[in-house]
């Protein structure tokens, strides 16, 4: 029986025997009570009852996959007479759960320095119902072109990987929708949100503005003579530099703060 059959169905049931005749014939049929279903007796016009098994509310495999009644036949004898036989009910799936990722949002850091290849993360989703029903695959709904170039996602186990470089001065955060979609139709969706971390992989660059050139020798100290513009473009400690200075007293180096 699927779980999904309607409240009010009815299950013709084999009719009992009973030779003798008369008031000692079969008489009425009973069943064990059960508030999923019901018995109910038709009767044909020579007589003959046929019991029915009426479905009274519906079922739901997840949480009840077999169920087990009696269905008794009495006579009309005094004292009356009866033989039982059991019922054996089994719900068979209907895709009535849809995926259940394990997170709504996926959080994720990773070094800029992660060789391609590697495992990033997972995503994971859960289904109530079984066989094809359940059996999720994976894809990207909704991802820049631009991710899509460093991420793959596995559609069989969830595994995000990284197939592309990823450089934290190019892409700091990327961001992507992923979709869970059973064998019977439905899906769900969760959020994944990268944050690409900073390794010191830039070395300084410096760049020279002459003022002065040639320099006169009859210049007084403290003339500025040239700008020198150092910049890294890691960030945090691995973007700051420091000046050292190898031609002192000569020539001094006056520190330009310059907020870029």
């Amino acid at each position: 029986m699927i779980e999904s059959t309607p409240p009010g169905a009815r299950f013709p049931l084999g009719s009992g025997r009973d030779p003798d005749i008369g008031a000692n014939s079969l008489h009425n049929y009973q069943l064990t009570p059960n508030p999923l279903f019901s018995l109910v007796v038709r009767e044909s016009p020579d007589g003959t009852k046929q019991p029915e098994l009426v479905l009274e509310k519906s079922l739901d495999r997840e949480k009840q996959r077999n169920h087990h009644l009696i269905l008794t036949a009495v006579d009309g004898g005094d004292p009356a007479r009866s033989g039982t036989t059991q019922i054996k009910i089994n719900v068979t799936d209907a895709n009535d759960n849809p995926p259940l990722f394990t997170k709504e949002i996926y959080k994720v850091r990773l070094l800029e320095n992660v060789p391609e290849g590697s495992l990033a993360f997972q995503v994971k989703a859960t289904d109530g119902d079984e066989g094809t029903n359940a059996e999720i695959t994976y894809s990207f709904s909704d991802i820049a072109s631009s991710a899509r170039q460093l991420f793959t996602l596995d559609s069989r186990t969830g595994d995000v990987k990284v197939t592309g470089p990823l450089d934290y001065e190019e892409g700091k955060y990327y961001e992507a929708s992923v979709e869970g979609k059973d064998g019977g139709g439905l899906s769900a969706h969760a959020k994944v949100h990268i944050d690409i971390l900073d390794v010191n992989d830039n070395a300084p660059t410096i760049s020279l503005l002459p003022i002065l050139n040639p320099i006169p020798e009859d210049s007084v100290p403290s003339t500025v003579v040239a700008v020198i513009n150092v910049r890294d473009r890691d960030s945090g400690d691995n973007g700051q530099v420091n000046y050292v200075n190898d031609n002192a007293p000569t020539i001094s180096l006056l520190p330009i703060l310059n907020p870029i």
